[in-house]
């Protein structure tokens, strides 16, 4: 039995993640995309009736898309190269492998995820038009909803994590990530009156992002905010289930 504990393995998950070149300059990248699009979002803003920082936090549907492939990729690249049999066994808990993986990419892409949004969000007052009223962080619902489009992100990673640890193979998990963001909240809308208060994409547009949610999403952003992140606590619950029981 390893003699590694989650700190050991948490670090070495850190080394594996930080001397990957490719997510790092795919991680700025989509940092940069996801600032870019919320600026240009805020300068094109005309309504003074409206919402001028959902509209600054508009690249947050770039954002997601990227931290939820990088989860996925994070995971399922030790399947396709066959590190994960290296892996596992210098640390024979596979269940704690996956935690410590989840806990390292979750940390990083939390802090990333509030840089971007706390950016997106400065750069676009920067721009936004004088007729156009200007929000401040110094308004709780302000505040809020900058902070939770951050964490928003970081639940995204995680859940194409918790995708790629079932699924194991990039291509599947990917499509699975995409189709569960972008094509089940239309399939369950048009399927019940409602639905779209328990799809994350939707909940982050219409209630996490918006400083007054939306029509239909009446509960409290801090319960959707829950209701998000039950989705990368199931898959990786399950993730961990299915590594003990199934070969690397």
């Amino acid at each position: 039995m390893s003699g590694y504990g989650f700190r050991d393995v948490a670090r070495m998950e850190w080394i594996k993640l930080r001397t990957l070149r490719s997510t790092t300059w795919v991680l700025a990248a989509g940092m940069c995309v996801t600032v870019a699009l919320g600026v240009v979002a805020g300068y094109n803003t005309r309504s003074v009736t409206g919402d001028p920082t959902s509209n600054m936090l508009a690249g947050i549907a770039f954002g997601q898309v990227i931290t939820g492939v990088l989860g996925v990729l994070t995971m399922t690249s030790e399947y396709s190269s066959g590190l994960i049999r290296s892996t596992l066994a210098a640390v024979p808990r596979r269940p704690l492998v996956l935690w410590a993986k989840a806990a390292v990419f979750g940390a990083v892409t939390m802090v990333l995820g509030e840089i971007t949004a706390f950016a997106s969000f400065g750069l676009g007052i920067a721009v936004l038009r004088s007729s156009v009223p200007h929000p401040a962080l110094s308004d709780g619902s302000v505040l809020r909803a900058v902070a939770m489009t951050g964490a928003y992100l970081a639940l995204v990673g995680l859940t194409g994590l918790g995708i790629g640890a079932i699924v194991r193979h990039s291509a599947a998990a990917v499509a699975l990530l995409v189709g569960g963001l972008f094509v089940l909240p239309v399939v369950a809308g048009a399927a019940a009156v409602g639905a779209g208060k328990f799809m994350p994409e939707l909940i982050a547009g219409n209630s996490l992002a918006a400083v007054k949610p939306v029509s239909g999403f009446s509960w409290s952003p801090w319960l959707e905010l829950g209701i998000t992140a039950l989705y990368p606590a199931v898959l990786l619950a399950a993730g961990g289930w299915l590594l003990v029981r199934r070969d690397a």
